[in-house]
């Protein structure tokens, strides 16, 4: 009984913009649901939507928000943790949901039950992309960010962007120092997960789309940029060592080239030493920046030093053997040669140099 009783109680976070009657439904479904603490936020809507407002607090009993001007959905969250916090200190957590209907009451409350059965956990609600009724914006944009978050994290979910979710009381608290102000906020949610070894849990829900999504105050360009953004260190890592070690091949090519290397002993020659140089950097960077990771010098370096000789070696023997082919000029055959072993490098780093395998 405590235990069915607790996944009413569960306070129902709902930040909302500009709203129509789809919210005002909603409301009065999980009212009816049996829901007992909804948190609404009004991200700066404006007058002429202070109706809809007025009526969930006097017709559903809502606790509501305010932001004088609007501040976007992950500053809305944060808000409302703040104060779930504070009002519902003894709660398990909180579950976030949409305002535009998207989330079904019974969505709604498989969640509150997951995140009871784990409370050390992220729940995500997650759709299905696929059938008729999904929009090809929201098809796509998910895939895309899913693919890139799996192939620069290694983190792995069905829906990257869903906005129903299960938030423990322990990780809300973090969440406040977390950056994102606007949709990039719940991307940098599951990055966070990674860093603080919390597990994710999936509930499968229904996918429901309204209008084709048209109310939704996501903007393609704007927010997807600033969703992209957020993987910039792992790609700057890659591309930044690619270009430093370019730069120093280059100039090792023009020192080296008139000694008596052989025929294409100058070529080994100065990938080794541009090798060594970037390897510095780029182990650097992504022991301190990228990974983050909590293992030794000790632990990290022999590995990395076993992957940059391999890494180094291919180099070399790929470049020497197809420069030739492309009129002498190394340049032109190290670029696409060392991009490819960078990006398999960096791969390796993740899962074999860096990763801790007790997360």
């Amino acid at each position: 009984m405590e235990q069915d009783k607790a996944r009413w109680e569960i306070p129902l976070i709902i930040p909302s913009y500009e709203p129509d009657e789809k919210l005002l439904k909603l409301l009065g479904q999980l009212r009816e649901s049996g829901f007992q603490n909804i948190v609404l936020v009004d991200d700066g809507s404006g007058e002429d939507y202070a109706c809809f407002f007025a009526r969930a607090e006097r017709d559903y009993g809502c606790r509501v928000l305010r932001h004088a001007v609007n501040q976007g959905k992950g500053r809305a969250l944060k808000t409302a943790f703040n104060f779930c916090l504070q009002e519902f200190a003894g709660a398990a957590g909180v579950i976030t949901a949409d305002s535009d209907g998207q989330h079904s009451p019974d969505c709604i409350l498989a969640c509150a039950e997951a995140l009871l059965a784990h409370p050390e956990a992220l729940i995500l609600g997650c759709r299905c992309f696929e059938g008729e009724d999904v929009p090809a914006r929201s098809e796509f944009g998910n895939k895309c960010t899913r693919m890139v978050m799996k192939y620069l994290t290694g983190i792995t979910v069905s829906d990257t962007q869903t906005g129903l979710r299960g938030i423990p009381a322990f990780f809300m608290e973090r969440l406040l120092m977390v950056k994102g102000e606007r949709f990039e906020f719940e991307t940098n949610m599951l990055l966070e997960t990674k860093e603080r070894k919390i597990p994710i849990v999936e509930v499968p829900i229904r996918t429901i789309y309204i209008e084709e999504n048209r109310t939704s105050h996501f903007n393609p360009v704007r927010d997807s940029v600033k969703i992209y953004m957020i993987f910039g260190k792992f790609l700057f890592s890659s591309l930044s060592s690619s270009v430093v070690d370019l730069a120093l091949f280059s100039l090792f090519c023009f020192l080296l080239r008139g000694m008596q290397w052989g025929s294409v002993g100058y070529i080994t020659a100065a990938t080794v030493f541009a090798r060594i140089l970037s390897a510095i950097y780029n182990y650097s960077l992504n022991l301190k920046v990228v990974f983050q990771s909590e293992k030794t010098v000790g632990a990290t370096l022999p590995r990395y030093v076993l992957l940059a000789a391999v890494q180094m070696s291919l180099s070399a023997f790929l470049v020497g053997k197809l420069y030739p082919l492309f009129g002498g000029i190394e340049v032109v055959v190290k670029i696409p040669v060392d991009v490819l072993l960078f990006f398999l490098s960096f791969l390796i780093q993740r899962e074999f140099v860096y990763a801790d395998k007790t997360s």
